[in-house]
């Protein structure tokens, strides 16, 4: 395998098709003790057998829609160039954790952790329903693609992680099946247990991530064992083993990465979803970006930074 280090914007000359508003359809996919939870399925002019791109909105596990209007130019983008896109509902497990005074640590990563877990379940889910409707949808099972912006990110790194060791809130779906890629927004991986372990080679993965993040470790923020472990830290085992990844590093970017890329980055999207997804090519790519219009700053964050930014009152 090749390794590319680019410091400049790839300008690739992709042209998409021309904006259209995709047809819209809206399903109940899972109940969930009170939960009720739908996804909304954006359909590709796109003539035959078509891939799938997943998407899981961000708001900290707290809040968030599948069907923010914010999502609209990303989700019209994909259709034109030929994805149908699924968004979905998750259960917000930290929903009730603003109205909790003077949390401590302890109970935020138990809380944190089952929140993870929840939205894990309930993409594992939704994909199930994608599989189970496929034939009728004519959607390509071998090219089902997942993203997240943000919580979202985090839940889409997470669920390759569980598929990948086959923990039991993977064994919902087909023995066989994988997703095609992965697409993160600022996400990381949290890990009760040291460094994030993979029984099975993960596919490939798209990172976006600003060094100067304060809501979602771009390295390893970790006490005791227990915490956030970001792309900055997950490639270096990632090149170990030459697993496809693009990291697109942005110095002293913040976590407006969690939604800059999917207005700004589509010729890079373009290209991963074609050479990594399509393609398989077996590329380790790691793009860093300076922008100097933003100010250096420092960017050597510690739990308690992150603690302090998602959770302090």
């Amino acid at each position: 395998m090749k390794q590319f280090f680019i410091t400049t914007l790839l300008l690739l000359g992709f042209i998409s098709a021309s904006a259209a508003t995709p047809q819209k359809q809206t399903h109940l996919y899972a109940v969930k003790g009170a939960d009720s939870l739908y996804l909304d399925h954006y359909i590709s002019p796109v003539d035959g057998k078509r891939p799938c791109m997943m998407f899981v909105f961000g708001g900290g596990f707290v809040g968030g829609q599948r069907d923010n209007d914010l999502y609209s130019t990303y989700f019209n983008f994909l259709t034109d160039n030929g994805y149908d896109v699924i968004s979905i509902d998750y259960r917000l497990g930290l929903k009730k954790l603003s109205s909790t005074p003077d949390i401590s640590m302890k109970d935020v990563i138990t809380l944190l952790n089952n929140a993870i877990n929840m939205a894990v379940e309930d993409l594992f889910s939704a994909t199930l329903y994608v599989l189970d409707n496929a034939e009728e949808w004519q959607i390509d099972t071998n090219q089902i693609v997942t993203s997240g912006s943000s919580a979202g990110a985090i839940t889409v790194l997470q669920a390759e992680n569980a598929l990948c060791n086959l923990t039991p809130s993977a064994a919902v779906l087909p023995a066989d099946f994988r997703y095609a890629g992965v697409l993160s927004y600022a996400g990381a991986i949290f890990s009760l247990k040291g460094e994030p372990k993979w029984k099975r080679s993960p596919a490939p993965i798209m990172f976006f991530h600003g060094s100067a993040d304060r809501q979602v470790p771009y390295g390893k923020a970790t006490l005791f064992g227990i915490g956030f472990f970001g792309p900055k830290f997950l490639v270096k085992e990632f090149n170990k083993q030459e697993w496809p990844h693009w990291f697109y590093d942005i110095e002293y970017h913040t976590h407006q990465i969690a939604g800059l890329p999917m207005f700004e980055n589509h010729n890079e999207i373009l290209t991963f979803l074609t050479e990594f997804v399509k393609e398989r090519r077996p590329l380790t790519m790691t793009t860093t970006v300076r922008d100097k219009d933003l100010e250096k700053v420092d960017t050597n964050f510690k739990i308690m930074d992150y603690f302090e930014a998602n959770y302090a009152h």
